[in-house]
């Protein structure tokens, strides 16, 4: 769908009297530093060029009317800005309507408002639809109602609508990656401090390949909670002794001289990964940076294992589709990126080898699983955005 269709589309919906204006918000796939962001570690996202589009436009009054042309089926929602509340029958619209529900906690005025939604990011995928959804509404709103709040600040109410309002306990990386993106480039962010820096996606000749299971996932459903609060109670003990606010604050010796005050075997490795995954991912940035992508490959290698045998978070598809990579010719490394419990593995492969990778890969991967696979090449993109005509 392009954006003339779009407005048209706007307009045959919510009528002539008000022109709308364009936005979009990109989704993200994560190289390395997986569930280290609520672990206060640090995460290595880009955006991609999958995006949620919104054409929307302010009303004179306080109502919301929001459509998605992906859900077509559950036709107009519409509440207004004094009666923002949480339910469950209005599925994918709980999360614009978050963000308008976290603006009011902040204080920031807003009115009513028509929007239409439109995104080619694959649902269910783990490629974080939910906060590219979030900020492009987000970046919508902050813009017809002349908000002038940061960017990095939109990332936290995205955050903050997916937390509190959805109900979903995600660190700040998606929403963060989906409102800083940069073209081709990746994002070092250490989410204890917000404090990010860009590094240069210098890839030679070599792709970023997106391998889908197609194993359907829901992560409020799944186990992320029960991870984050296993995470949450091993900080806790270490913190008897270590004057700690994180697991990302330690190093791996760190973490080896005083594992043993963590009592549960099962939260002992849940903390474990966290930390080792949190210096791989720095270690994997420096490798990029000096042009070692073999090395940085490893690295991916390694994270996938640990978030297998480690945190549990894989899945029988998750880890059928890695393993099948790793004996590609031309990977460099494959893992799983995103919450888990099915979605997307991410690789890197040469050029040269990507279709034979499709090929045998898909092959193999629907023998052992019974899946048919999908495969998207992936570029950095910018972040959030007004689309100027």
């Amino acid at each position: 769908m392009n954006v003339k269709e779009l407005k048209q589309k706007f307009t045959e919906l919510f009528g002539a009297q008000s022109k709308p204006r364009l936005f979009c918000a990109p989704a993200r796939v994560n190289l390395i530093g997986e569930h280290t962001d609520y672990n206060g570690g640090h995460v290595f996202p880009c955006a991609l060029s999958f995006n949620t589009y919104v054409a929307a436009a302010k009303r004179t009054d306080s109502k919301i009317r929001l459509y998605s042309l992906n859900f077509e089926k559950m036709g107009l929602i519409e509440t207004d800005t004094q009666h923002l509340a949480f339910d469950k029958k209005q599925d994918w619209a709980n999360y614009p309507l978050g963000v308008f529900w976290a603006m009011q906690q902040r204080g920031l005025a807003l009115g009513g408002a028509d929007l239409l939604f439109w995104g080619d990011v694959p649902l269910g995928a783990g490629l974080s639809s939910s906060a590219s959804i979030e900020l492009a509404t987000a970046v919508t709103l902050n813009t017809l109602f002349d908000l002038n709040v940061p960017q990095t600040e939109l990332a936290k109410i995205g955050q903050e609508a997916e937390n509190k309002f959805v109900g979903m306990n995600c660190g700040i990386m998606d929403q963060f990656a989906s409102a800083m993106g940069k073209k081709n480039h990746a994002i070092l962010l250490d989410c204890n401090t917000l404090k990010y820096e860009y590094a240069p996606l210098d890839l030679k000749g070599v792709s970023i390949l997106i391998c889908n299971t197609n194993k359907p996932h829901n992560l409020i459903e799944s186990k992320y909670n029960e991870r984050r609060a296993q995470s949450e109670h091993a900080l806790k003990e270490l913190q008897s002794k270590l004057k700690i606010h994180a697991l990302g604050e330690l190093s791996e010796e760190e973490f080896e001289a005083n594992k043993e005050l963590i009592a549960d075997p099962v939260e002992r490795k849940r903390a474990k990964h966290a930390v080792y995954e949190n210096q791989r991912t720095l270690q994997a940035e420096q490798a990029l940076k000096r042009g070692d992508l073999a090395q940085f490959g490893q690295f991916m290698n390694a994270s996938h294992v640990s978030l297998r045998d480690d945190y549990e978070v894989t899945g029988a598809e998750l880890d059928a589709m890695a393993e099948a990579a790793w004996k590609q010719p031309g990977v460099l490394g494959a893992r799983m990126t995103g919450g888990g419990f099915g979605g997307c593995v991410v690789a890197l492969v040469k050029n040269e080898n990507i279709e034979v990778f499709k090929q045998n890969v898909a092959t193999e991967y629907e023998a052992k699983t019974g899946y048919k696979p999908d495969f998207y090449i992936a570029s950095a993109e910018d972040g959030a955005r007004e689309i100027i005509d």
